[in-house]
């Protein structure tokens, strides 16, 4: 167990005892830190104290974090491609059809089970032997995914997230045009009031969302388009709802209407090509970051999974014009 010692500084306005601790050890969620309160491994001038604490100001705060255990999700051989690896991080090329994390329902065969089977040099994250999870990619998404070894190397990397410096390129097939060439959409998004398993920016809560976007190629007098996302934030389904919520959802989405975009294609092959989708017509083709260790910039990159592939060299081939613009 190993014990970290901090003030609460004398003028700070009021603050709760748990939020404070967030702030201070990011590595840990407010849930790890409520169950070290609750099991009185915080201390506060030496006394332990319940999880509403409020820090007047000038409190010495003790904190016990116990040695990481392994954490529920089992180790699993399941085969992964891996674009780079070191003692501090894994960069994979995640495939459509994968959960990235355990949860109801995917307890097994997900990206986790598979690093903590592959990885045999993690240091523990946050209290736990596990992968760090910096950022996460849908189910139906494929594309590049990192995830670190170590606390330092989560905080740092969590850190340029934060910072909206990480560089994060998408490619995507949407049903109808844009308006333009390319654009900027800036929505917040949050849960969606009615149907808790979508997100929307129809919300009284929402986040600040940014995504930049910049067409590719355009298919069938304007009924599809490809298109290249760069995320400035990151927000659950970010691309799928502000994409949606302008009118073209990305193809094959179930959650967002992009199912609509099978509906009467006089092209019965593309229809059946269409239709061999797991879900949403998305992919984390770049990401790019600066190496919290050794301060170098890497960037990686991976091709289209092949049914998406598929798809796109079929419209390219059939109803690109000469320019390439479809």
């Amino acid at each position: 167990m190993s014990t970290e010692h901090l003030s609460f500084p004398e003028d700070r306005s009021t603050e709760r005892l748990d939020a404070f601790l967030v702030v201070s050890f990011p590595y840990l969620s407010r849930s790890q830190v409520q169950k070290l309160i609750a099991s009185q491994q915080v201390l506060v001038d030496g006394v332990p104290t319940k999880v509403s604490y409020k820090l007047k100001g000038g409190e010495l705060i003790e904190v016990n974090i116990p040695e990481p255990e392994l954490a529920e999700a089992v180790p699993e051989e399941i085969p992964l491609t891996i674009l780079y690896e070191d003692h501090d991080l894994i960069v994979v090329d995640k495939p459509p059809g994968m959960v990235v994390h355990p949860a109801a329902g995917h307890v097994t065969g997900t990206l986790v089970n598979a690093l903590l089977h592959h990885c045999d040099d993690l240091a523990g994250i946050g209290g736990e032997l596990r992968p760090g999870i910096v950022h996460r990619i849908d189910k139906d998404t494929s594309g590049v995914l990192v995830a670190t070894k170590n606390d330092q190397s989560h905080q740092h990397l969590a850190a340029q997230f934060k910072a909206r410096s990480v560089n994060r390129r998408y490619l995507a097939l949407v049903g109808g045009q844009l308006p333009g060439s390319s654009g900027t959409i800036d929505q917040p998004i949050g849960r969606h009031q009615l149907q808790r398993k979508k997100m929307s920016s129809r919300t009284r809560h929402g986040k600040r969302a940014v995504t930049h976007w910049k067409v590719l190629h355009t298919y069938l007098a304007d009924r599809l388009s490809l298109i290249e996302c760069r995320l400035e934030t990151g927000r659950t389904h970010q691309i799928r709802v502000h994409l949606s919520e302008q009118g073209v959802p990305l193809v094959g989405d179930p959650l967002y209407g992009g199912r609509n975009s099978l509906k009467n294609l006089a092209d019965q092959q593309l229809r059946q090509l269409l239709e061999k989708l797991p879900g949403q017509a998305l992919h984390a083709q770049t990401l790019g970051f600066v190496h919290p260790v050794t301060g170098k910039y890497l960037e990686f990159s991976t091709d289209l999974p092949p049914v998406f592939a598929e798809i796109v060299d079929y419209l390219q081939q059939k109803y690109a014009n000469p320019e390439g613009t479809g």
